[in-house]
Parts: C-alpha cells; sequence; structure tokens
C-alpha cells in the first residue's frame, strides 16, 4: 500500500480480509475478517481499520461491500501478511490462517466478476488453484475457482 492518511504514513503496509456471503441468504450479508500488518504502529493500524471498515469517508464506501451492505465483521486481528504480485502466479498468506494461490489466467470468455472491489478497473480473470480460510467463524477451502486481479487505487473525500 503507499499512501497516507492526515497525518499518518501507510506506505509499506499490507492489508487483507477474508469474507464470505451467500446469495440464498437473505440481504446477502459478508461476514469477514480484517487482518492488519503487524508491523503497523497502533496509529497506522487504526487508520487502516478506519479505512477498510468504511468508518472514514472516501472512495472505499463505493467499492468495499462489507461497508455499503449488511455486514458482520468478526475480528481485526494485526498479522505477518506476505504478498507476492508476479502476473499470472500472486499468491498472498496470513500467517497460518488464510492462503490464496494463482495458477493462472482463467481461459474462458465468460465474466466472472461480481460486486468484489476491483472489477471495474482493468484487470484479469483468474483461476484461483487455492483459496484457504480456516479462521474462527470462517472456514472454508477452494480450489480451481475463478478470481479477478487488478490494482487498487482508492482516495478519501
Amino acid at each position: 500500500m503507499d499512501g497516507r492518511t492526515d497525518e499518518t504514513d501507510l506506505s509499506g503496509l499490507s492489508v487483507a480480509l477474508a469474507s464470505r456471503y451467500d446469495d440464498d441468504e437473505e440481504g446477502s450479508p459478508w461476514t469477514w475478517m480484517l487482518y492488519l500488518d503487524e508491523r503497523a504502529d497502533p496509529n497506522q493500524q487504526r487508520a487502516l481499520e478506519e479505512i477498510w471498515t468504511g468508518r472514514v469517508a472516501g472512495e472505499q464506501l463505493e467499492h468495499f461491500p462489507w461497508a455499503w451492505k449488511a455486514s458482520n465483521l468478526v475480528g481485526v486481528k494485526p498479522a505477518q501478511i506476505e504478498i507476492d504480485h508476479t502476473p499470472r502466479r500472486q499468491w498472498f498468506r496470513v500467517r497460518d490462517v488464510v492462503s490464496v494461490r494463482i495458477s493462472g489466467p482463467y481461459p474462458g470468455d465468460e465474466t466472472v466478476t461480481c460486486v468484489i472491489p476491483g472489477h471495474e478497473r482493468p484487470g484479469e480473470e483468474m483461476i484461483a488453484e487455492e483459496l484457504k480460510v480456516d479462521d474462527g467463524p470462517l472456514q472454508f477451502e477452494f480450489n480451481g475457482v475463478c478470481g479477478y486481479a487488478c490494482d487498487f487505487d482508492y482516495s478519501s473525500s
């Protein structure tokens, strides 16, 4: 992440989240866990939490469905977050509780994106070779499912 909020520099810090929702559940509420870079000091952690939960004004409120839809934030945790942005081989890990690994581009012509943040930006439909979450109420594992890779560039208003 690059940038700042007020006087707090957020450059070089990572944020990850694990989430689930079900279109068949009334209102499709999001259940999610927010992970903040363990290297962040308390002011940086507070700023990141406020941004990613939608508690401060900014463009993220238009893009983060957990901020504008019904949602259940089950926790905010400092964590070791490892990320590799190598195109078509991206992966990230959050400690031993979240693991995502991309195997390559989605071979079909169909659009698989939805309300997930970033789908409105230029990016690439991908195959998630591994998508595993094992943290409290969020426990699931998928292999070979579609995903979307793009950059983010949000600012406050």
